[in-house]
């Protein structure tokens, strides 16, 4: 990692991953935001604490690049999930499959983008997470 100061980096990642929450309007619940101000003040502290001894004790640990890494890993992650539940919605429901307009509005993306957002293998994994045949028999390869 560059020599930078340290406020820093690790600093302004804490906030830009734990967020600080807003104060609440007139109309909000005082005690509930009280109770996520606790809550955001630890996982705020234990994340920054965990940065600060990966600093300390990896070679050529970069904090900013590895919160990267992590982000994308989510981002990839939640993609996946994403598919398997399309999946889900194309295959396995009964007595029909979810509308392709309707998914596509869900997920963000072009009717054409569901229909080849999943394959054989994310339909395999939702039988084997869930124990569920699909509705549909898969065609048949010639």
């Amino acid at each position: 990692m560059q020599d930078m100061a340290m406020r820093d980096i690790i600093t302004d990642l804490t906030d830009l991953t734990y967020p600080l929450p807003e104060p609440p309007g007139d109309s909000d619940d005082p005690d509930g935001w009280s109770a996520l101000c606790d809550e955001v003040a630890e996982n705020r502290e234990a994340y920054e604490q965990g940065l600060r001894l990966s600093l300390e004790h990896e070679d050529d640990f970069d904090p900013l690049l590895g919160e990267i890494g992590a982000a994308r890993n989510a981002m990839l992650a939640a993609e996946a999930r994403m598919r398997l539940l399309v999946a889900y919605g194309r295959e396995f429901t009964r007595p029909r499959p979810y509308r392709l307009e309707d998914l596509a509005r869900a997920a963000g993306m072009s009717i054409s983008g569901v229909r080849t957002a999943y394959d054989a293998d994310e339909i395999a994994e939702v039988t084997r997470l869930t124990g569920a045949r699909p509705a549909r028999r898969p065609a048949e390869a010639p």
